[in-house]
């Protein structure tokens, strides 16, 4: 599979961000749930024990997640700093949008979609809004359509 060899860029905080969930997953999160498995022990007869059950659950599913991180950080590549543009939007780029009809300003930061946050104002660069702006610069209006409706916004500044 070519998917696998593929670089998966990300900026040095979003590296970051990878590396410490994986540290505490590894680390806080592993002991966490190996009290309650420790716990739900004590509790004599595991055949319906639901908090064994649920322990179990967590201990499998944080397995999976430092697996995952894992596999991505295998193939992460940072982006050097220095190749972010100033006048175009690009992965790394940090955005400033205006809602042209409510003229409301929302700053987003272009990143990959595995660390994508929208509640951190991280888009992917696949997003909708994403893809209408790789490549603009600053002063170009944008229309986007997405699940919530169509939207036309001007790019009011690059960087920070």
């Amino acid at each position: 599979m070519a998917e696998e060899n593929q670089k998966i860029q990300f900026t040095v905080e979003g590296m970051k961000r990878l590396q410490d969930e994986l540290e505490e997953r590894k680390t806080v999160i592993s002991g966490q749930i190996a009290e309650q498995l420790k716990e739900a022990r004590a509790q004599g007869d595991l055949s319906e024990n639901s908090e064994y059950d649920e322990a179990k659950d967590a201990q499998a599913k944080n397995e999976a997640r430092i697996m995952e991180i894992e596999e991505i950080l295998k193939n992460a590549e940072v982006i050097d700093e220095s190749e972010i543009s100033k006048t175009k939007i690009s992965l790394g780029s940090k955005v400033t949008l205006r809602d042209e009809e409510t003229k409301e300003e929302i700053q987003y930061e272009i990143v990959n979609a595995k660390d994508a946050d929208i509640f951190s104002n991280r888009i992917s660069q696949d997003s909708p809004v994403g893809k209408a702006i790789i490549g603009k610069k600053k002063n170009q209006v944008i229309e986007v359509t997405t699940v919530a409706g169509a939207f036309k916004y001007k790019i009011i500044k690059i960087g920070d």
